[in-house]
């Protein structure tokens, strides 16, 4: 069972530590991470994520991303998640924090309460997609996808793409159009 702890608004711990299921029934603030992996022509590394997935089944999606458990640490988490979905065994130097947004979002007719503070990494790595293993249940299948034709997709709320805030599309396309013009 898994534990997170929970934070208020701006993300300091309340020393408070919940249940998933309670977390997200009671809208509770917590953390997650997400990875963006990127190589060296702009194309980032998307997952399909699993039809079995409690949010957003069959849709593509960060290239790896997962909750913050209770008493971990952001960079602990990333390294854990990438590992875990992409079987992709990478050291905490390969990880850039961009930013942190704050995400909110009611689905399932208000039965899931999503409140997170989102810390966002990019790692810069090139490989052919054979060499992932993604055993977990949580990916179905990983492709590489140019950042502007992604970037399209969301602008376009394209069905098959999990839906972005405007302020995360603008912060994340601006870092990746400045470093990969």
């Amino acid at each position: 069972m898994e534990h997170f702890d929970i934070l208020d608004e701006n993300g300091k711990k309340t020393g408070q530590v919940k249940l998933r299921i309670d977390v997200h029934k009671d809208g509770d603030w917590h953390k997650a991470v997400h990875v963006w992996i990127i190589n060296p022509s702009g194309d980032l590394l998307l997952q399909r994520r699993s039809t079995n997935k409690e949010t957003y089944p069959n849709m593509w999606d960060i290239s790896s991303a997962g909750h913050i458990s209770a008493g971990d640490d952001p960079i602990s988490s990333a390294i854990r998640e990438t590992e875990e979905e992409l079987g992709l065994t990478l050291g905490e130097d390969e990880f850039e924090y961009l930013f942190t947004i704050k995400s909110q979002r009611v689905l399932h007719d208000g039965k899931y309460i999503n409140n997170e503070l989102d810390d966002i990494y990019l790692v810069e790595d090139d490989f052919d997609t054979s060499i992932l293993n993604f055993n977990d249940g949580e990916v179905s299948e990983v492709k590489w996808m140019h950042y502007p034709e992604y970037e399209k997709h969301i602008d376009e709320k394209d069905p098959e793409y999990v839906p972005w805030s405007q302020e995360y599309k603008e912060k994340f396309f601006a870092i990746l159009r400045e470093r990969f013009p």
